[in-house]
């Protein structure tokens, strides 16, 4: 599975496919040792305790897994988020070092230094403490990326206590339902937000959410909007807290490796979300090793994550991961697009950005935009970029390599889900040759297996089911199916379908509810979209089967060109035949809808059963998990005016 290098950026002659990170990267990178993968199946479950070695524990563990009490990871130890993210970086001589800087939307910028950071979490601690907050008890916050948001999550830990990140475009239904779910009493907000420039109200659905509320809830609110209204005796202002509280010091208060850090809810893609809690030391331990191994972050690097921090890759690789190891990690209020398309590239440029992690929807938009806007700007002190939240296709890997990376950065594909915590399926970058369009195989220490119908693994080549075979420390608690006899027995079905080649990459093909049944053929989307991409003049495209009268599906393929994709007829065709010819006519969409957009979450996922639905007449009301639910409308237009 570990391979040897060759000529960087060529492929080799064992796989056409593959390109060897640079020997640069490779000199320098974190992780380097090619029998990495076999040290840790020889010695597991012990070999976490490499993962382990990255925190500072204020009780040693003593196991690194007990397995006959629900897969207690570290069990025995103590240790403090906090603490691990904050007070050991300060201690260690690096308080100068800068550990946040801000990007706000209307081009405010801030920063913070370890020093600072830990000033203004001790000062929210003890406000928090005073206003009635224990461990174990849960703190909601809503409010968009701001540096108030990690500050309280890191307030929140040092108290011992659990927060529920919600993200600030959601409705105060959603709200209510999540401070209901955890019983929390206390609610950090804002006053607003701004879109496009234009300011948004929060307070007001922060405050509707709380009359839903069965509880009574605590209301403090951060100052955003500097629009100079009274927020009335239901809250208390932010500001007003650290002031008072300046110069405080809260004493981290050690928790059990199996206490619970967070809970975070689905995004709702398939359905209602549901609540996921992460326990502290195991979690704490997966996001630093996957930040040191696979995003090779260290002290004194800058990263860039652009997921926001409501969603899981945003607390794993905006807040704890990069914090844990010391690293700068940058926050930016805001769409990649705004104010102008080259926006994102700015920041990199300014911030001078080591790491960039992104989910393959914004790479499209960026090809979609042209790639004239990277070009404008210094991106030399890139070294590795990185993908998550969904497959990526080979053209938008080669173009992400080509005209972000300029073919001289290594780049990681990963596969995880808000239930494993962190990174679990993806090339170490300075060991695994990078296989565009394959995410790789599983991290060491992770086991898995792509299985069918009846549980057996496939040959290679073949799709069907993702399994995880053994428990990691930073998967959610109660995760899992287990007969209790031993870690062997355990497995976990993720729900994606995959493939898996002779040297283990796997090669994500999407949610198994996605795939579709053509011609007495199964088919799974990520095929067939990865054809359409490929495919001059589309920058994306999504797939989904409407079964017909006769039990026959339609396919109906909505693709969005690039700006220079010419006139939508010969693109039709062009697409059409592009499908035939990677998959087989009997796979060629029935319709092809051309759209400006998809209709996506906040986290970048494209939301199919919206599409299902349009592409079925039905009337999708659902649009509150949607960043952009204009666009529902306007393909319902689309759709009808189709004619084939």
């Amino acid at each position: 599975m570990n391979e040897g290098t060759s000529s960087p950026g060529r492929p080799t002659a064992a796989n056409a496919s593959r390109i060897d990170p640079p020997p640069a990267f490779v000199e320098r990178a974190n992780v380097t040792d090619r029998s990495i993968r076999e040290g840790f199946a020889d010695r597991w479950p012990e070999c976490w305790d490499r993962a382990a070695a990255f925190l500072d524990w204020s009780s040693s563990y003593d196991r690194v897994l007990d397995a006959a009490n629900g897969y207690d990871w570290f069990a025995g130890g103590a240790l403090n988020a906090s603490y691990n993210c904050v007070d050991r970086h300060v201690e260690a001589g690096r308080k100068s070092h800068a550990a946040l800087k801000w990007e706000g939307r209307l081009g405010e910028t801030r920063t913070y230094t370890y020093h600072d950071l830990y000033r203004e979490v001790n000062a929210l601690a003890a406000a928090l403490r005073e206003r009635g907050v224990e461990a174990g008890d849960v703190v909601t916050t809503y409010m968009p990326v701001l540096p108030e948001l990690p500050v309280t999550m890191l307030a929140c830990a040092r108290l011992g206590a659990v927060h529920s990140v919600v993200f600030a475009g959601y409705s105060a239904d959603a709200l209510a339902m999540r401070l209901a779910d955890t019983e929390s009493a206390w609610l950090l907000t804002c006053d607003g937000y701004y879109r496009r420039g234009t300011a948004h109200d929060l307070k007001r659905k922060a405050d509707n959410a709380c009359l839903r509320a069965p509880q009574s809830v605590d209301r403090i609110i951060v100052d955003r909007l500097d629009d100079d209204r009274s927020y009335g005796d239901n809250y208390a202002e932010y500001a007003t807290l650290l002031d008072e509280y300046a110069g405080e010091t809260v004493d981290p208060v050690p928790r059990e490796s199996s206490d619970p850090l967070f809970v975070i809810y689905t995004s709702g893609t398939t359905g209602r979300p549901k609540a996921v809690r992460h326990a502290t030391g195991g979690y704490l331990a997966q996001v630093a090793w996957t930040s040191h191994a696979v995003l090779d972050l260290e002290p004194g690097d800058t990263h860039l994550c652009s997921a926001d921090v409501g969603w899981i890759t945003g607390h794993s690789y905006v807040v704890y991961g990069p914090l844990a190891l010391g690293a700068t990690t940058v926050l930016y209020e805001g769409t990649p697009d705004y104010p102008e398309r080259d926006h994102l590239w700015e920041i990199v440029e300014r911030n001078a950005v080591d790491v960039f992690y992104t989910a393959p929807t914004v790479i499209r938009a960026f090809m979609k935009w042209g790639a004239e806007h990277p070009q404008r700007h210094d991106l030399s002190s890139l070294r590795l970029l990185g993908t998550v939240g969904e497959p990526i296709d080979e053209t938008t890997w080669r173009w992400y390599y080509d005209h972000v990376g300029n073919g001289s950065c290594a780049l990681v594909d990963t596969w995880w889900q808000t239930e494993t915590g962190g990174i679990v399926v993806s090339t170490l970058p300075g060991v695994d040759g990078m296989r565009p369009g394959t995410a790789g195989p599983p991290l060491p220490g992770i086991s898995a297996d792509v299985v069918d119908a009846c549980g057996e693994p496939v040959d290679p080549g073949e799709s069907g089911s993702l399994v995880l075979t053994r428990p990691w420390p930073g998967m959610a608690l109660g995760l899992g199916d287990s007969t209790g006899e031993a870690p062997t027995a355990w497995r976990y079905e993720t729900g994606d379908a995959a493939a898996v080649d002779a040297d283990g990459y796997l090669r994500l093909l999407g949610r198994e509810g996605n795939a579709l049944n053509v011609a007495g053929q199964r088919l799974g989307t990520r095929e067939l979209e990865a054809a359409i991409v490929g495919v001059d003049g589309v920058a994306e495209a999504a797939v989904v089967g409407v079964d017909g009268p006769q039990s026959d599906t339609a396919l109906y393929a909505y693709v969005t060109p690039q700006r220079d994709a010419g006139s939508a007829g010969p693109l039709r065709e062009r697409v059409r035949a592009a499908v035939a010819a990677a998959i087989g006519r009997f796979a060629t969409p029935d319709v092809v809808v051309f759209t400006p957009d998809l209709p996506k979450t906040r986290s970048g996922k494209v939301l199919r059963r919206h599409l299902r639905q349009i592409a079925s007449g039905e009337r999708v009301s659902d649009t509150e998990p949607l960043r952009n639910p204009e666009i529902v409308g306007e393909l319902e237009s689309i759709v009808d005016g189709v004619s084939e």
